[in-house]
């Protein structure tokens, strides 16, 4: 945790913090072709200009940027905090670079509350790039930031625009040739058919009414995820509904991730029931039951010209799927399983990602323990995929370790198969919301648009900065399942209500909400 209290050992005389005014680029005696001091490490505590570095603040604020102990690595840090609301940044400006891509690395730690708080790279021929730092009072966490130099130079920034109080820690920069991205800007729509049927609006920003598929993927959606139920009550999320949305997904040029229950109704940690329609058969018939569906549905998509891209063999399969029969307490019955909805899927389309989901976002040992175990059983599969909420799923910093250790221990690309966050507390229909209390929400994010814009961006920056590019991205869940009247959340029962209106895309006015600007991080 941070500590305000520190000693500094000179601030700038008057003359010098006036000429800190116009002391952009940097003086010429700090320029290098390589980051200097990235640790922080050369000055002890209590130094408001670092070597290498310099600071800047068109308040004469130079004091709010100042190293001190609790370094992320080594003994130091950089820290940016004022009793007082203040502007600083602290730069760095390298020149004498070969053009081509760079990326920098930093870890990072904050307290929210800020305007802004953010790392940047800029002045360096091509478009700023910044990465916003998440709010993480305890653990540290890493983010990136890429970009093209074109002009042989660029200029690092560390900047806080913030309220009294507020603070940020850095530490261990590193700036080095490589790019980062992120392919997958997703979201699960599997609400959208019924929601259309039962009377369902949805309008853009402006308020013009539209489909709902062209207004996400005018703000940016790039991959749309459809469960998909065996034989459901109420005649959605079928394989005739998943093949008709479909065709509007393909036609808007996105990507299609279909996953699949194996049940009537939802599978997740709690709930993995068989379909009724396979309630008495064998294993044996179970695994032949699970190739059939999964061929069937995946061969239906191939044969009308709209081929799945993704697949996910089981939801949120923590603890198996199809009991008792796939439980994680026979893991060779639950590979077998797996390993048929796998062939299924190769065997339509040998070039579908097959990705393998649970929801243990933010638990290190319960991920390896579940994959060690799929991987000694000799489970088939190629990606992985995890829920993290944070309200329910801890830290960020959590979270994080848990996706780089799943990406290196297997060697797979991850991406969060499901996250969401409030935009508000109030709810739009009689049941009551999954999260409506101020108590529930993750400190640092508020349930706003603002709050839940920051958190998307904040989660696809953690899925950014996984290593060896790895990350591949994030679905939402779930942008379209606004509050309308017979979609509810149990699909035998019309009357039953949405407990999560709160956290989709769309605002209670129907219109598409700002946080969508998220689909276009990097």
């Amino acid at each position: 945790m941070f500590h305000p209290r520190r000693t500094l050992k000179a601030l700038l005389p008057p003359l010098a913090a006036g000429l800190a005014l116009t002391a952009l680029p940097a003086p010429s005696a700090y320029a290098a072709s390589t980051l200097t001091n990235g640790g922080f490490e050369s000055d002890g505590t209590g130094t408001a200009t670092p070597a290498g570095w310099s600071t800047y603040s068109a308040g004469g604020q130079n004091s709010a940027s100042f190293t001190e102990a609790g370094g992320h690595g080594g003994s130091y840090r950089l820290t940016q905090w004022a009793s007082s609301a203040y502007k600083v940044e602290t730069y760095q400006y390298l020149s004498g670079l070969t053009n081509g891509n760079y990326t920098l690395t930093a870890w990072v730690r904050s307290g929210g509350g800020q305007n802004a708080a953010y790392i940047a790279l800029k002045n360096c021929g091509s478009a700023e790039q910044r990465t916003d730092i998440p709010v993480s009072s305890s653990g540290w966490i890493r983010i990136v930031t890429p970009v093209n130099v074109t002009n042989n130079q660029c200029t690092i920034s560390i900047n806080s625009d913030a309220n009294a109080g507020n603070w940020i820690n850095v530490d261990d920069l590193t700036f080095s040739a490589g790019t980062t991205g992120t392919s997958i800007h997703g979201s699960d729509i599997s609400s959208l058919a019924k929601s259309e049927a039962k009377g369902g609006v949805y309008k853009n920003a402006s308020g013009t009414t539209g489909d709902a598929i062209n207004i996400l993927k005018n703000a940016g959606m790039n991959y749309a995820r459809l469960k998909v139920w065996v034989n459901p009550a109420d005649g959605y999320n079928d394989k005739a509904h998943v093949l008709a949305l479909a065709k509007r997904i393909k036609a808007s040029g996105m990507r299609l991730l279909v996953d699949f229950h194996y049940s009537d109704k939802w599978a997740d940690p709690g709930a993995q029931s068989k379909p009724a329609a396979w309630a008495s058969h064998s294993y044996s018939q179970l695994r032949t039951d699970v190739y059939n569906h999964t061929y069937d549905v995946l061969n239906a998509l191939k044969a009308q010209g709209t081929t799945a891209d993704m697949v996910q063999v089981g939801n949120e399969i923590n603890g198996g799927m199809l009991w008792n029969e796939g439980s994680t307490s026979n893991w060779t019955q639950l590979a077998g399983l797996l390993n048929s909805g796998y062939d299924a899927v190769k065997a339509v389309n040998s070039s579908t990602t097959v990705a393998l989901h649970l929801a243990k976002g933010g638990d290190l040992s319960g991920t390896r323990w579940w994959f060690d175990s799929a991987v000694s059983n000799g489970v088939k599969f190629d990606a992985i995929g995890l829920s993290y909420y944070g309200y329910w799923h801890g830290p960020l910093s959590d979270f994080q370790t848990t996706l780089d250790d799943a990406a290196a221990r297997y060697g797979k690309p991850v991406f969060v198969a499901e996250t969401a966050y409030p935009f508000t507390l109030a709810q739009d229909d009689s049941l009551e919301n999954q999260i409506d209390l101020s108590s529930e929400l993750v400190s640092g994010y508020p349930a706003t648009v603002a709050g839940q814009t920051r958190w998307m961006n904040d989660i696809a920056s953690i899925v950014e900065a996984v290593p060896n590019g790895r990350g591949l991205g994030v679905f939402y869940w779930e942008a379209t399942w606004t509050a309308v009247t017979g979609n509810g959340w149990d699909p035998a029962d019309a009357s039953s209500g949405n407990g999560w209106e709160n956290q989709a895309l769309f605002g209670y006015d129907d219109r598409a909400l700002a946080s969508m600007s998220w689909f276009k991080h990097r």
